[in-house]
């Protein structure tokens, strides 16, 4: 005998009855119970419309006639018009008694547990039946049977007792004596030994089908849902979810206790007892594998099988010195809360007695605090035990797998992966088989832990990087390229998954959380919403998704300034922006505390020499135990591209602008001609060598007129350079005169830095340096005659973006 369970969806809607018909059609091996849930949403109805009576609200009358419209119509969908007559004389009857039943009470203003059951199980009764004569009419062997008539319980009405002696006694004789090759239930409903209707509370259809095949010594108990089986992890959370091809009964049991909703593990019992495999079945795509539950599930050495969770959940805590070393308090605690109806979740304790936190659902909270306030007042009134104390808005997820006890650090592994994305643990919980690992959060960061949780545990050690690009000019949008032309690479070769989720520029900003498609950045960026950096922040933060990565493409001193707010909340920061790294040195060295203590990078590679790797090879130095005793260099790109460019057949003022054009300066040229760009790089590598600096401790020997420097405006610059060619002239003709070449160098040693125009002789390391390139010499303890030279292209869009990009791929290594 095979038997059936079809779910609320499954028979939703005459449509989805229709596929139930495809499902049964296509097995022609043998006979088939069939038990099946009220219509998606009838039984929510039907309690509502049953209070809105009891409270004397005559708007009952109108979810009465819903509910009458959609099985009316169900029938005129699905029975064929010379077959409805018979069909819809009973389901009218029937209707009328639920209209009876219910006017009962609104007159009395009254709903008992009693009359409660019976208003409810019409939901189950008309569904089947309806379905039973649509199968009929189909011309399959099918017939309906009233599972009132079968399955007998106390009278414990909302959450009947089944007596199984006489339950699996009735299912014996009557599928022994019934010759119909389908035999549909109605789940859920049974019935008194007085006769009175009675249900089998939460999960109650299931219960049905699991007793049925208990009862029939069925192969398999198949249950069909809108999913196709268990998941790893809830798929509307975590698109990465997978569907679990097979699973243990202990393992799905776990899962479903915490909030995997294919299964209520009380009411399998009846299968679980006689080993009877469950198998878990998409409605909707029947073709899938599904899941297939048993006793002993070869799980090709798989440790973590599936992560869930449960929300709405409250930790209530008992505390104090007076509960240590005092036998009862426990008793006293959980035996208040059971006499109350109050299921616990979760339990902890600790292990000097001085505390006892349990974590209910939200909805028990005040009930549980005045019970076990009025249990505790005299420890509470003489402060013995602390008054009842209660976090609420939090969740729990959990890892479950049957193996999981025999392979060492996943707590570890789970705790460390929820902490590095800001993810705060309030309480933690292990049984003793070590089937679970709980851990209860806050509601909000549900979703950023599951995501976070699965793609360590499950992903084939792919990480997801989501970025939040601030800026999209010559270097932000190359950068954006850079990510398109590489992304797939990046995910097979070094398995990240790079997604970008934010775009702003200083007029608009985007959002999608499913990740922008690049080749359209630009068109979704301008039809974005105003752009503001709080509210980018604060989109980024309610997102709240795992590895975050803010990346900043501008020059703003404002922008800078937020970084400690992403840092704060576990946001790494990769940024261009000079400013922050250059500014106060205790700004400075309060991002990297930040950095450290929330476990989010903060990344600025490029703020020296663009795309070169040189403040990476400057940490590995100091890392690995070197001191930096002199630096030498050429840091930019703009004035070396300038000063090459620039001889007796251009002018100064011609060449500026031909950098600028080029993307080789600020979109301030006079923060690159005035020295205080190459101050701010010079101060960075110093900072960075382990020496306290400010900006103002460095010498700069500026060569710019006065008149220049103090120019408001770009045109107003570029004017005073065409007043002064002649100075530019004579600057060039000197270094001429020396055989020398004109280099803007930095230099730091013995705890001092300056800047200034240079005349460099031959044989020297920069004079040979071309267009737009940086070279940067360390001397340290190891390199002490000949230093560590890093030399290549320091300025320029394309390789900015490139060493921004470096910078991305350091994070997801990280």
């Amino acid at each position: 005998m095979r038997v059936l369970k079809f779910g609320g969806t499954s028979v939703a809607t005459p449509e989805n009855i229709q596929k139930v018909k495809s499902i049964l059609e296509s097995d022609k091996s043998g006979r088939q119970a069939v038990v099946v849930s009220a219509f998606g949403g009838i039984t929510d109805l039907l309690l509502t419309i049953s209070q809105l009576a009891a409270n004397q609200d005559e708007t009952y009358k109108k979810g009465l006639v819903d509910i009458e419209q959609r099985h009316l119509l169900a029938i005129k969908k699905l029975i064929p018009v010379q077959n409805q007559s018979a069909i819809l004389s009973k389901v009218k009857s029937d209707l009328n008694i639920l209209e009876t039943l219910l006017e009962g009470s609104f007159l009395i203003g009254e709903l008992t547990p009693k009359l409660s059951d019976k208003i409810v199980s019409y939901g189950e009764l008309l569904s089947a039946f309806i379905i039973a004569e649509y199968l009929k009419s189909q011309g399959l062997d099918a017939i309906f049977k009233d599972s009132r008539e079968l399955i007998i319980t106390d009278e414990s009405f909302g959450k009947a007792n089944v007596d199984l002696g006489i339950t699996n006694q009735n299912c014996s004789l009557y599928f022994d004596k019934t010759s119909e090759s389908i035999v549909v239930l109605p789940g859920f409903v049974s019935s008194s030994q007085n006769g009175d209707s009675t249900t089998l509370g939460r999960g109650g259809s299931d219960y049905t089908a699991a007793i049925l095949a208990s009862a029939l010594n069925s192969d398999a108990l198949e249950i069909w849902t809108d999913v196709s089986g268990m998941y790893t992890a809830n798929p509307k959370l975590v698109k990465q979810a997978k569907s679990i091809s097979n699973i243990s009964y202990e393992e799905a049991m776990e899962l479903s206790h915490f909030g995997a909703k294919v299964l209520y593990p009380p009411t399998i019992q009846p299968v679980l007892d006689k080993n009877i495999p469950i198998l878990i079945k998409n409605t909707f795509e029947p073709e899938k594998e599904g899941t297939y539950i048993a006793k002993s599930i070869d799980e090709n050495g798989k440790t973590v099988r599936g992560i869930s969770h449960v929300e709405n959940i409250s930790l209530v805590s008992l505390e104090g010195p007076g509960m240590v070393g005092i036998p009862g308090i426990s008793k006293r605690f959980f035996e208040t809360l059971a006499n109350e109806g109050i299921s616990i979740v979760l339990i902890t304790q600790a292990s000097s007695e001085h505390s006892i936190c349990i974590g209910i659902a939200d909805s028990d909270v005040e009930r549980a605090v005045s019970a076990l306030t009025v249990a505790f007042t005299y420890e509470i009134s003489i402060q013995k035990i602390k008054p009842i104390q209660v976090e609420r808005d939090l969740a729990i997820v959990a890892l479950v797998g049957e193996h999981m006890k025999s392979h060492q650090g996943l707590s570890g592994k789970m705790f460390s992966t929820l902490g590095k994305n800001n993810v705060n643990i309030r309480a933690i919980a292990q049984g003793a088989s070590e089937r679970n690992i709980s851990a209860v959060i806050q509601k909000g960061d549900v979703k950023k832990a599951l995501n976070s949780l699965h793609e360590t545990f499950f992903e084939e050690n792919i990480k997801q990087l989501n970025l939040f690009v601030m800026g999209v000019g010559n270097v932000g949008s190359r950068f954006l390229e850079q990510i398109s032309q590489q992304r797939d690479f990046i995910k097979e070769e070094l398995q990240l998954n790079i997604r970008v989720i934010g775009i702003s520029n200083s007029r608009t900003m985007v959002f999608d959380e499913d990740g922008i498609v690049l080749k359209d950045w630009e068109e979704r960026l301008s039809n974005g919403e105003k752009a503001n950096p709080v509210n980018f922040f604060e989109t980024i933060k309610k997102l709240n998704l795992r590895n975050s990565v803010f990346v900043d493409n501008t020059a703003s001193e404002y922008i800078a300034e937020t970084y400690p707010d992403y840092l704060k909340n576990s946001i790494s920061v990769v940024t261009c922006n000079k400013i922050a790294c250059s500014s106060d040195f205790e700004y400075y060295k309060n991002l990297k505390q930040l950095s450290k203590k929330y476990g989010a990078a903060f990344l600025f590679e490029t703020n020296v020499g663009a795309g070169l790797p040189i403040i990476d090879t400057l940490k590995h130095l100091i890392v690995s135990g070197d001191r930096v005793r002199k630096i030498q260099a050429v840091l930019s790109g703009s004035l070396n591209f300038i000063f090459n460019t620039f001889d007796e057949t251009t002018t100064f003022h011609d060449v500026v602008k031909q950098a600028q054009k080029e993307g080789y300066t600020e979109p301030d040229p006079t923060i690159d001609l005035s020295g205080i760009d190459v101050m701010r790089k010079i101060l960075i590598l110093a900072r960075e060598s382990g020496f306290r600096l400010d900006i103002d401790d460095i010498e700069n020997d500026a060569f710019l007129p006065k008149e220049s420097l103090e120019t408001d405006s770009n045109e107003a610059f570029f004017e005073s350079l065409k007043k002064y060619e002649s100075d530019f002239q004579d600057i060039l003709h000197e270094a001429k005169q020396s055989s020398s070449k004109l280099k803007y160098v930095a230099e730091f040693e013995d705890g001092k830095a300056k800047v200034g125009l240079n005349h460099i002789p031959k044989g020297h390391d920069f004079y040979n340096l071309e267009g737009s390139d940086n070279v940067v010499l360390f001397y340290t303890d190891r390199y002490t005659n000949q230093p560590l030279i890093i030399k290549g292209a320091g300025a320029g869009a394309e390789v900015t973006a490139s060493g921004i990009f470096a910078d991305i791929i350091r994070i997801g290594n990280f």
